[in-house]
């Protein structure tokens, strides 16, 4: 422990006289041990969350369990909770081979196997096989001697076929999508030291961005009798963001197709009639703001007659029972101040639905998840792991068992084998021990909570400090920032170590992460904050709840506050800089999507909307850059394909117009996953200059 003091007093006088050009971490390999001992924590942590490998069609599972008397394969029964422990891998596999034959579950999913069948060329009844040539569909008679052929398809032509097509169970209809296609936008990468020569590389990636054109996919209808197309009403479905095929129903009497509008604001589930080609609108989800169809769920019961879906029209993500035969809202199934996060299951048979959820209990961290089942009439609604905190999930293959571990940031894991349909514990399986942590002086992430921006709502972050922390001392604030609005990023499970903030608070900050409004898995309005609008990124959220902190703990200094991010994340770090440079001071930038018209469509879209319009230059770093105000570093890599590296040099550019002084790291050879020594330790370095060296 008298090291890691002397080192920390050392590494921060040492740092007071560095220059521009010296980096941290070459401070730091100096005394590597010492980093080494940091990301070496969760050695110290023992009987940690169990991670199951469940082994195939059968109830057992194993994991490997680090305890303080060694490591250990533990072998897990999960129907009895029988445990057995072996000091080997090779040992484990060899008990594995031998498990009794009655416990092996031959359960078997046919489903898969029957959507192939009808995704075959060859039909249902094996009659007639399917063919395509020069992008036009062709019939073969598979009856006949000589195996005649005929042509279905006519209007093929040069960016514009047939390409999928899926038979009826029946064997009498062919549904195919025809597909109109686009030149895709690329973007030009130059690797500049590639290993492979002297002379840099010119690389090319299809990259779509905002406002580009998309190709166009429709659905047709084929009579095999007749060796005709059924005529559709296509026109409502021109301005499409995607249309996909999702299926024929069972009884052959039509198919479904799903729908999202270009600009997220309109997404249909209809079904096509073989009868006469209707095409027939059973959902229909619109939004003044967007529609989240990643989050979307459908699940079809008794061969279309109702489904489950997901939608947040009352203002909350919850699940609704709809008619099949009309497309009308029978009634919701869950309702309150509460998010469904994901569907689980469907037990069609006995009308239940297995889900994650959050927020149903007033009395934790609205984002903790818990399990649930509920009937489809919306009764019986059981939270199957009542224990507070986060709850991760394994199932066993049939989904009969299930290993529960329950956490939060400041509490250590239990680990339980439930059954997975109403939730008893039937074996505790670890009980994690962090008291080695502890008495070295490591300190828990504390999870913390403050009314944002409205005064009503609230705001959930955590807050971590550095090992032998001194509350008479005054730290810096440094926050880490994802604002992205297709999740929540604040962790809720316990963690011993942080890759990136850990030694971050212990070179002497108050490190904080923070969901602010615009990010996801709270209410709808919550949510909508973000829309045209991802400069907001919660801001106004983050400091009221930094400042709300602070009043708690005064030795939390918010006159050196400092923001880094990936991303979204760096878009978002250099942004404090331009919309709230009176609070942050100081900014790391990593590969920041600074302008959201240069990034790639599908994330800038669906948040920024379509058509492209002055929303996303109010949004922009680039337009924006004049207004800098604070010390600022971008970092990127010139083989980033997740976000066009010009999205950076754009920003370089605009600062340099506007004469505004920044530090920039361009990395060659280097993608979007940028997070290595150095260029980490090159931010450790920028925020002790910046921060812990200038005190007001």
């Amino acid at each position: 422990m008298k090291k890691t003091k002397r080192f920390f007093t050392t590494l921060v006088v040492a740092l007071s006289f560095t220059t521009a050009s010296q980096s941290l971490l070459a401070q730091m390999n100096v005394d590597k041990e010492l980093l080494d001992e940091w990301r070496s924590r969760p050695k110290k942590v023992y009987n940690d969350a169990v991670k199951p490998n469940w082994i195939e069609n059968s109830v057992w599972f194993w994991y490997q369990n680090h305890t303080r008397t060694g490591d250990y394969y533990c072998l897990i029964n999960g129907r009895s909770g029988e445990k057995l422990s072996f000091p080997s891998k090779e040992e484990l596999d060899a008990q594995i081979k031998i498990l009794p034959k009655d416990s092996l579950n031959t359960k078997k999913d046919v489903t898969a196997k029957d959507v192939d069948n009808l995704r075959d060329p060859i039909s249902p009844d094996k009659k007639w096989r399917v063919s395509l040539k020069d992008g036009n569909l062709y019939l073969t008679d598979n009856s006949l001697d000589n195996g005649e052929t005929f042509q279905l398809t006519f209007d093929a032509a040069p960016g514009f076929s047939y390409e999928s097509f899926v038979w009826s169970p029946n064997s009498k209809y062919l549904a195919a999508i025809k597909t109109r296609e686009v030149n895709t936008r690329r973007i030009p990468l130059i690797e500049s030291a590639p290993k492979s020569q002297l002379q840099g590389l010119l690389q090319w990636r299809n990259y779509a961005k905002p406002g580009d054109q998309l190709p166009i996919q429709l659905p047709v209808l084929i009579d095999i009798e007749t060796k005709k197309e059924i005529n559709l009403n296509l026109q409502p479905y021109q301005q499409q963001y995607f249309l996909r095929f999702t299926g024929w129903r069972k009884d052959s009497r039509g198919f479904t197709f799903e729908y999202n509008q270009r600009g997220h604001q309109r997404y249909i589930v209809a079904e096509v009639s073989v009868a006469d080609g209707n095409i027939r609108h059973l959902i229909e989800e619109t939004s003044d703001t967007f529609i989240e169809y990643n989050k979307l769920f459908r699940y079809d019961i008794d061969d279309g007659k109702e489904m489950i879906w997901i939608s947040p029209r009352d203002g909350w993500r919850h699940l609704y029972l709809v008619d099949g035969t009309n497309g009308h809202i029978k009634h919701q199934i869950t309702q309150g101040e509460w998010v469904v996060r994901e569907v689980l299951e469907v037990d069609e048979e006995n009308r239940a639905i297995y889900f994650l959820g959050s927020g149903k209990s007033k009395k934790e961290d609205p984002y903790n998840l818990h399990y649930f089942k509920v009937n489809f009439d919306g009764k019986n609604l059981t939270c199957l792991t009542p224990e507070k905190g986060n709850h991760q999930l394994s199932f066993s293959p049939d989904r009969t068992y299930v290993v529960d571990v329950c956490s939060q940031p400041d509490v250590p894991p239990v680990s339980l084998l439930r059954d997975a349909k109403d939730g008893r514990i039937l074996a505790t399986l670890e009980k994690c021990d962090i008291d080695d942590l502890l008495k070295e002086g490591w300190q828990k992430p504390e999870p913390f909570c403050a009314l944002g921006r409205d005064g009503k709502t609230e705001i959930w972050g955590i807050i971590f400090r550095p090992s032998h922390f001194d509350p008479s001392k005054s730290y810096p604030v440094i926050e880490d920032i994802y604002a992205g609005p297709h999740d929540s990023f604040v962790n809720k499970n316990f963690s011993a170590f942080d890759w990136y903030i850990s030694p971050l608070a212990e070179l002497g900050f108050i490190v904080v992460k923070i969901d602010g409004m615009g990010t996801n898995n709270r209410s709808k309005a919550f949510h909508d904050v973000c829309w045209k609008n991802l400069k907001d990124a919660g801001f106004p959220d983050r400091i009221c709840w930094m400042k709300a902190a602070a009043e708690r703990y005064p030795y939390m200094d918010l006159s050196r506050v400092g923001i880094y991010g990936w991303s979204a994340g760096g878009q978002n770090a250099m942004a404090a800089l331009l919309f709230h440079n009176d609070f942050y001071k100081a900014a790391v930038s990593f590969c920041g999507c600074h302008d959201n018209r240069v990034d790639k469509m599908w994330w800038n879209e669906q948040w920024m909307g379509y058509p492209i319009d002055e929303s996303y230059s109010r949004s922009s770093n680039v337009d924006n850059a004049h207004l800098l105000k604070g010390d600022l570093l971008i970092i990127n890599g010139e083989l980033d394909d997740n976000v066009d590296p010009i999205s950076s040099l754009q920003v370089v550019n605009a600062l340099i117009k506007a004469n505004k002084p920044f530090e920039q790291l361009y990395m060659p050879g280097r993608t979007h996953s940028l997070g290595s020594d150095y260029e980490v330790g090159r931010m450790y370095d920028f925020f002790v200059r910046k921060l812990q060296n200038k005190k007001e």
